[in-house]
């Protein structure tokens, strides 16, 4: 398999669209030019694919009249293989032309088809398409970083390293590997006589200033009815996300999770590959089995050789007694309109310090928003009647009582029709909450600093945080129906 071309599309919202870095391979083009014989089309220039490109991925003048070769429904883009129609002496289709796009970034090619132009084999069975579709998702990875969105100077860096990258990971058009969104760009200095052999799965070696990251996430899901015939459901999913910058071939890292003297013990572990030894029984206790205070309860060391790239390290679940915040919603119908009464309390336990915590209350199967009288005793509400959508910003605290309410009606007089789903009829509905914690976790669990050891020869900065999201967290209407749920609701 070959590239003929190659192309990275920079594509922020209120900036202008350009190229940011174009490869083309002469000799390639020279074999597509001998397939295709007559039926050869020249690669226009590279202002000409950008148009051809954003006006197939329907991201090119977008408060312009209908354009049929854009806006037909017929032309609705479910591939990444796409078709650039080419005008002008010349001109033909140049297929199958790849893109791939995340955040500001567009990556896209055009690898060369060992078939005769005028049959198109299906792409299933293409292995210049898989392979170039690989060399995209890698270069992706390469260019966003761990973070998948760089600020600008470290995309401005990346694109600066391209011509060394693709020399390495694609000579003269062929792809022989992808590049690592962690590997040294530097070339590799060979391993003097005596020392440890760097083993095959390491792609390279870390030259630099030594870091180690080391994240904690949790994140709780719940399924509240207020009703005392349901019960009430939730769950913890703990994630170990590292990314260590450390020099040597195989250096050895040790990162411990403690809990508190009372914490629940970790359910479900999960390590990846790249732990070396490991107790027996972090792995056996489970969420299926009824949880006993003999269970193992820490400290969970984890000693590992890490790899370039940032890695998840291990994943783990936890029984909390209590979601974070517990609610109540009545929806009843009076009058042609709904009247809503909500309450949200936060637990004790939980840190009151949200980097944003928001209650969506969505309403489907009716007409579009009409008159909205809604008050909340803490925070503020934005409405979109176009979404049949309120949303509730409570901020960054609850007050101190640690309890905030909506009450009100709202009407449906719209002429429109509003969103529609087959579940949330009549009564049934629910509020979703959104939230953030940092530097706190349901269970307890943390990583401590100082407990991350580090045996290389250059002394790390050491770098730990955590954090609370909520994932799936919904409160129903306890007034009509909801869907029932039973057992743990991880899957």
């Amino acid at each position: 398999m070959s590239v003929r071309a190659l192309w990275i599309i920079t594509h922020e919202k209120g900036e202008s669209v350009a190229v940011q870095f174009s490869r083309r391979y002469p000799t390639v083009e020279h074999r597509a030019k001998f397939l295709a014989g007559s039926l050869y089309v020249t690669v226009p220039e590279d202002g000409a694919v950008l148009q051809l490109l954003l006006t197939e991925l329907g991201l090119s003048d977008p408060d312009k009249p209908y354009m049929a070769l854009r806006d037909d429904c017929f032309h609705q883009q479910h591939s990444p293989a796409l078709e650039l129609h080419v005008e002008g002496p010349g001109g033909g289709v140049l297929w199958p032309m790849l893109a791939i796009s995340q955040g500001p970034l567009i990556l896209a090619c055009l690898p060369l088809v060992d078939a005769p132009a005028e049959s198109r084999p299906p792409l299933a069975s293409l292995f210049s398409v898989s392979q170039g579709l690989t060399l995209l998702a890698g270069l992706q990875a390469f260019l966003l970083g761990s973070k998948g969105k760089p600020d600008s100077e470290g995309l401005a860096s990346r694109l600066a390293m391209m011509p060394f990258i693709l020399l390495q990971v694609c000579p003269l058009g062929t792809p022989l590997d992808i590049p690592q969104p962690g590997a040294s760009t530097a070339p590799a200095v060979p391993t003097p006589a005596g020392t440890q052999k760097q083993p095959a799965w390491k792609t390279g070696l870390h030259r630099g200033r030594a870091v180690v990251n080391v994240a904690l996430t949790e994140m709780v899901r719940s399924m509240q009815y207020g009703n005392q015939s349901r019960q009430d459901l939730w769950d913890v999913y703990g994630t170990v996300t590292c990314k260590c910058e450390v020099e040597g071939v195989l250096p050895n890292v040790t990162v411990t999770l403690t809990l508190p003297p009372n914490g629940s013990p970790l359910l479900d572990v999960q390590v990846h590959p790249c732990v070396s030894s490991l107790d027996a029984s972090i792995l056996t206790a489970t969420s299926v089995e009824d949880c006993d205070s003999s269970a193992f309860s820490g400290p969970y060391k984890f000693p590992f050789s890490p790899p370039l790239e940032p890695f998840r390290l291990c994943s783990y679940t936890s029984q909390v007694p209590v979601p974070p915040i517990l609610g109540t919603y009545q929806l009843k119908e009076e009058d042609n309109q709904l009247c809503l009464t909500v309450s949200l309390k936060l637990h004790e336990s939980v840190k009151n310090g949200f980097e944003y915590c928001e209650a969506h209350l969505p309403f489907f199967n009716r007409n579009q928003m009409g008159n909205v009288n809604v008050k909340v005793t803490s925070g503020q509400l934005d409405v979109s009647k176009e979404k049949n959508l309120l949303v509730w910003v409570i901020g960054q605290k609850f007050p101190k009582s640690r309890e905030v309410s909506l009450e009100g009606a709202v009407g449906f007089s719209g002429q429109l029709p509003g969103p529609t789903d087959p579940l949330c009829t009549d009564l049934t509905a629910y509020i979703k909450l959104h939230f953030r914690v940092p530097d706190m976790t349901l269970s307890g669990c943390c990583v401590d600093q100082h407990s991350v050891q580090v045996y290389s020869s250059a002394k790390p900065r050491i770098v730990t945080s955590r954090e609370l999201l909520s994932s799936e967290y919904y409160i129903w209407n306890s007034t009509g129906t909801a869907p029932l749920s039973s057992g743990h609701m991880m899957l």
